[in-house]
């Protein structure tokens, strides 16, 4: 039914769409460093995210503070930038398996 190119294609289309927050993607190619160091830096992001996050703290789980007062933590914008470049480069690698399927014969 498809080529093996265009089999290759979808399936590591696949692998980034379900995996990608893993880095099965890189993974799944052979990659394992850049896998592990994807694996790495996606756990630093959203680890980062919770911890940096404006209601996080003893303070709020115990009633002291209310969220009224709750001061947004003006680090969180690292995060949220590296955090946002790495779902640009997922899409841009969707979009380059994508024209890989279409373009195989």
């Amino acid at each position: 039914m498809f080529r093996k190119e265009e089999k290759k294609a979808l399936t590591r289309l696949a692998v980034l769409s379900v995996g990608w927050g893993l880095g099965l993607d890189r993974f799944y190619e052979g990659k394992n460093k850049e896998g592990f160091l994807s694996l790495i830096g996606w756990g630093i992001i959203f680890s980062s995210l919770l911890y940096l996050s404006p209601c996080h703290g003893y303070d709020y789980t115990e009633g002291v503070k209310t969220y009224a007062q709750a001061e947004p933590n003006k680090l969180i914008v690292i995060p949220l930038i590296v955090g946002l470049y790495g779902v640009i480069l997922v899409i841009k690698k969707g979009f380059r398996l994508l024209r890989s399927f279409e373009s195989a014969e």
